[in-house]
């Protein structure tokens, strides 16, 4: 009977040593070791959303935007564009931008990003998100600048 507790001691002592190992407690960073920067979805440049107007067709903003990366089929008016990027080891930050259709025709645009020409006139969005209205989206005289437009020789 004495041979058989120092064994079931033992048994207990490496049974408790291995399922520590399998906690959840994070395992310190090794030194030395290379951790990759993960990059997902669309990228999208500030001027990117620059180029955006009201009026654009589909295939327009398909072609300034990229495709993108969520249609919804119940609402295929609206579309997706989300970014997130991890630096190596890093935080990850995330962007989005919701474009809005009617008629095949690009009305407005919510999230991260709002066009550069016209700054907020108050600190209203302060969550990063806002909606952009068409009237934002048109500059002073820009049916004149329309037709100077890089646009003006894309005929879709």
């Amino acid at each position: 009977m004495q041979k058989a507790m120092p064994r079931t001691l033992l048994s207990l002592a490496a049974a408790t040593l291995l399922l520590a190992g399998c906690s959840s407690w994070s395992i310190p960073s090794i030194p030395g070791v290379y951790k990759i920067d993960i990059q997902q979805g669309n990228v999208i440049e500030q001027d990117m959303v620059d180029t955006l107007r009201p009026g654009m067709t589909k295939r327009q903003v398909r072609f300034v935007m990229g495709t993108p990366l969520l249609i919804d089929p119940f609402q295929p008016d609206r579309w997706d564009y989300v970014y997130s990027f991890q630096p190596g080891g890093g935080k990850r930050t995330q962007e989005q931008l919701a474009l809005f259709f009617e008629d095949d025709k690009l009305t407005h645009f919510t999230g991260h990003f709002r066009p550069t020409a016209n700054k907020p006139k108050d600190d209203s969005d302060k969550a990063g998100e806002r909606e952009v209205s068409p009237d934002e989206l048109m500059e002073e005289g820009t049916q004149e600048k329309e037709e100077e437009s890089s646009f003006q020789f894309l005929k879709f």
